[in-house]
């Protein structure tokens, strides 16, 4: 495993995170015990950076990482935590919140959730569009003069608040999908991140499982949110199953698997994009962490690029709702 600085500003990390959501049932049931064993797994493999959000399971990912981190040193887990989404008692989605006064709320309950005393890296979920973001990262910054969080990271943000968000304090990493088939961040956002010294951590990778070469078109777990993501469903699942095929002879022909090329595909867009692998079981991780041993040559770049062209993806990553929600896209 290797490390580094995540930004300018940011701690050191490992070249690639284990993202935590997939263990607080956003995927179907999860088991407790496998997802503990397999933070413990991805912690004894070298792997420091584990993401989370506050509101992953109404608080229940807060709570297994806090006791998985139980009899560990804390300075071996490098804790990205995102806040400001707003749940009911049914689960349902009511908003955003990241005024000055939330974000240090939510934090309080985040602190006693995982049982540490600091956040390393701490972020808005979304951009609150009835909150200036300099607030935001505003309250932020006061929490980390107060010793209680790190570092300051942004997510789904676009260029504008990227830029007014960095003109305030210094934002170590910017959270964001990026894979194969999300690419929408090379036009504009990543070379933005890249000018002020801003790294990627990278979530969908796989696509929420979709360019994994395992997921198949059968009814979905209760709880699954890919029972209403555009990208599953009907020919646009159709289709970009087609492209997965493509990249599966690819990977057969390399002698790796398609979870495998795709995940290296993102880590050899440059040092400064950490892929967060949505692993929640240990055979899972240990497939990923196969990624870090494949090397892409410059004619399997081009072989890939022409199997994936840019913009291939049939269906937009979030259903209409929930895409009005993302800064990054307007």
């Amino acid at each position: 495993m290797d490390y580094r600085q995540l930004g300018a500003s940011g701690p050191l990390v490992s070249e690639i995170g284990l993202g935590c959501m997939g263990m607080s049932g956003m995927y179907g049931p999860a088991d407790r015990a496998e997802s503990i064993a397999t933070i413990h797994a991805a912690l004894d493999a070298g792997i420091t950076l584990l993401d989370t959000g506050d509101f992953y399971g109404m608080g229940h990912n807060e709570l297994l990482i806090g006791e998985a981190l139980r009899g560990r040193k804390r300075e071996n887990a490098v804790i990205s935590v995102k806040f400001g989404a707003l749940r009911d008692p049914g689960g349902g989605w009511s908003g955003y919140d990241a005024r000055p006064a939330a974000v240090k709320n939510f934090l309080a309950y985040t602190l006693r959730r995982l049982d540490v005393e600091y956040i390393d890296v701490y972020r808005p979920a979304r951009v609150d569009p009835n909150v200036p973001i300099e607030e935001t990262v505003g309250a932020i910054a006061e929490m980390i003069q107060a010793g209680y969080v790190r570092a300051v990271g942004l997510s789904e943000a676009g260029v504008d608040t990227i830029r007014r968000a960095a003109a305030t304090h210094p934002i170590c990493d910017l959270q964001i999908e990026y894979s194969l088939i999300s690419r929408g961040i090379e036009d504009a956002i990543l070379p933005t991140c890249r000018s002020l010294g801003i790294d990627i951590t990278a979530y969908g990778v796989l696509s929420r499982g979709l360019i994994s070469g395992h997921w198949k078109p059968d009814s979905p777990a209760q709880g699954d949110f890919r029972a209403h993501s555009p990208r599953f469903q009907g020919e646009n699942a159709v289709k970009n199953l087609a492209l997965v095929d493509a990249l599966r002879r690819i990977a057969t022909e390399k002698g790796v698997t398609v979870a495998q090329i795709a995940i290296a595909w993102v880590m050899t867009q440059g040092e400064d994009i950490i892929p967060l692998v949505g692993a929640r079981r240990r055979d899972q991780l240990a497939e990923s962490l196969g990624a870090l041993d494949v090397l892409l040559s410059p004619d399997d770049l081009a072989a890939i690029e022409r199997a994936i062209p840019k913009g291939a993806a049939a269906g937009d990553r979030y259903v209409p709702a929930q895409m009005a929600m993302l800064d990054s896209e307007r």
